[in-house]
């Protein structure tokens, strides 16, 4: 997909039907509002396509910007099926200037479809154009807004197209070959390390996860440094498990059938430092993932072990399908050892079924002990379109976490407050230094969905990428 600004006050696209998006049909003249009307447009009737005027009228439900970026979703999916390959909109409606991000967000991620195991895979080009008359904003200020919108929009797309790719086809070393290219690509530098590596850094517990996997388990450390000066640290790091059958705490087939999925978390720490370069962030950024396959076998993990952490804290293992908080303990360890003067430290997971009962399946789920923290991933919410929901730390369900023969267990004694007592686990292993730096993110819901919603297709969603972007983005202005 191609999409061009131009101004219709200079030039004329020829050939191309235009998308009058409307709030409500006063916003036309009159005697367009008395043509439409005899042809029942209404709300009722919200879109009509008039091929003798090369027009198509479109009702919204509102023009803030996530009914925008739906509506043109929907718009770009009927008039692709309808063989239409040439498409104007006009970002100023009669009584509105739209956000130049909405409308590209709409088209590039709506436009997206997963084809890659399909026998017929054909792509259809399409041209979009968009009028920027009457605009207040310079097109030099428009310019540099549609380039970063495409920049993230691309590693967003990236990020889903990894995401949807079958365990089979994705490993741990296929990540790390991927994360090998994107170091290159990017100037971005880059570590990575195997088991041997895993087994002389004492990170015992990643290890165990990923011992009945056929794979080697892949520790992955990227980082990106500003070309001019930081103005600021983050470490993010990623649970990165490119299959998960529940080990032998064996999840049933239909919970199986999409843990393709449990990589988002380190896929989405990819697709960040993949588009810090391209986008100049004056921050440093880490990205730390944990890739590793959940497998059942002969020397798989068992319920009952302990296990010993990096940091000596040791583990009773009461589920064995509560693994990405083990593979993430290790990681969040080794963060913290490697990386001084950490100015925030996130972890980003698809971690608990818990937090989809709390928050439902469209939202994110956020945990910190800083209120500025959650406050600032509040306004990056609101900002990027991505839905979050903070959850509180509870003392009272510390306890359910709580062994009679270890440190702490990997699963709560009930499974009330699931995705609290798996961050609660997670802070065992959050330095004291760093505990008002961190923020835990738990994207179990918004991650995949096998059925469409707002602008996603069926598979992988992309959640996640732009809400960090955009925290890290405005870090330091909020």
């Amino acid at each position: 997909m191609k999409i061009t600004l131009f101004n219709s006050k200079e030039k004329d696209i020829k050939k191309a039907l235009e998308v009058v998006l409307l709030s409500k049909i006063s916003d036309l003249k009159k005697e367009e509002q008395t043509f439409l009307k005899e042809l029942n447009f209404s709300k009722e009737n919200k879109s009509i396509l008039l091929v003798e005027k090369n027009k198509y009228y479109i009702l919204c439900d509102s023009l803030k910007q996530e009914s925008v970026k739906i509506t043109l979703c929907k718009v770009l999916r009927k008039l692709k099926s309808e063989g239409f390959k040439k498409l104007i909109f006009s970002l100023c409606t009669a009584k509105k200037e739209l956000e130049l991000s909405s409308l590209i967000e709409g088209l590039v991620l709506g436009n997206y479809s997963f084809t890659k195991y399909k026998s017929e895979n054909k792509k259809t080009k399409m041209a979009i154009y968009i009028d920027i008359k009457n605009s207040k904003k310079d097109l030099i200020t428009l310019e540099k807004e549609r380039k970063e919108t495409l920049i993230i929009c691309k590693n967003m797309n990236f990020v889903r197209e990894l995401n949807n790719t079958t365990a089979e086809d994705y490993a741990p070393i296929t990540m790390s070959e991927d994360a090998r290219k994107i170091a290159k690509e990017h100037d971005l530098g880059c570590k990575i390390y195997g088991e041997k590596d895993l087994e002389k850094m004492n990170m015992n517990v990643m290890l165990a996860v990923g011992r009945a996997s056929r794979h080697e388990s892949q520790l992955i450390h990227l980082h990106y440094v500003p070309k001019d000066k930081s103005l600021g640290k983050f470490v993010l790091v990623g649970k990165g498990l490119t299959y998960d059958c529940g080990g032998l705490s064996l999840k049933p087939t239909l919970g199986m059938l999409t843990m393709k999925r449990d990589k988002t978390g380190g896929i989405t720490v990819l697709g960040i430092l993949a588009a810090l370069r391209e986008l100049n962030y004056p921050y440093e950024v880490h990205g730390i993932i944990g890739a590793v396959e959940n497998m059942i076998g002969g020397d798989a993990f068992k319920p009952g072990d302990v296990l010993y952490a990096k940091n000596k804290v040791s583990i009773e293992v009461r589920n064995t399908d509560a693994e990405g908080r083990l593979v993430l303990a290790d990681c969040l360890c080794y963060a913290q050892d490697e990386i001084k003067d950490i100015d925030c430290l996130i972890n980003i997971a698809t971690l608990t079924g818990a937090c989809k009962i709390a928050l439902g399946v469209y939202t994110t789920g956020v945990m910190a002990h800083s209120s500025s923290l959650k406050n600032k991933m509040q306004k990056a919410s609101n900002r990027s379109g991505e839905l979050i929901g903070t959850l509180p730390f509870n003392t009272f369900l510390e306890k359910l976490i709580n062994s009679g023969i270890a440190d702490v267990s990997n699963a709560g004694s009930s499974p009330a407050g699931g995705a609290i007592t798996a961050a609660l686990f997670l802070d065992k292993f959050i330095k004291k230094r760093n505990k008002k730096k961190w923020l835990h993110l738990d994207m179990a819901g918004p991650a995949y969905s096998e059925v469409p919603w707002a602008y996603h297709s069926p598979g992988a969603s992309g959640s996640g990428l732009r809400l960090l972007l955009n925290f890290i983005k405005h870090f330091n202005k909020q």
